[in-house]
């Protein structure tokens, strides 16, 4: 597919395992948090184009070596941008994230993936 548009009211949305990636994306989400789990997603193109507007919610974007965010585009009206690089050496880009919209009194974070508790435990990223 070329656009994918995910609306939440009030709820979750998760797109985490091997789902394909597409170019654009349209998100809405109204008190709700919505999850974009890029660590074993299918990529099939060099950018993805997302459209975000997020009131009251959050909107989490996990990243893998390779993948690069540009959230230049987010205008935020109360609201918090983080945004943390992968952990690791530095890969060449597979796919970049253009992020850009609206959040307002919600959250936008771009963050690796956690580490699982052994990995916790015996400090290795």
């Amino acid at each position: 597919k070329d656009l994918v548009e995910i609306k939440c009211m009030g709820g979750n949305a998760v797109r985490r395992g091997d789902w394909v990636v597409p170019r654009r994306m349209e998100i809405s989400a109204t008190g709700g948090n919505v999850k974009l789990d890029f660590t074993e997603a299918v990529i099939t193109g060099p950018t993805l184009q997302v459209d975000a507007t997020v009131r009251g919610g959050n909107l989490i974007v996990v990243t893998r070596s390779g993948v690069e965010v540009d959230t230049d585009g987010v205008t935020m009206i109360g609201g918090n941008v983080r945004a943390r690089p992968p952990r690791g050496p530095k890969q060449p880009v597979i796919l970049r994230i253009e992020l850009a919209g609206q959040a307002w009194g919600g959250n936008v974070v771009v963050r690796p993936p956690r580490r699982t508790l052994w990995q916790w435990l015996l400090r290795r990223p």
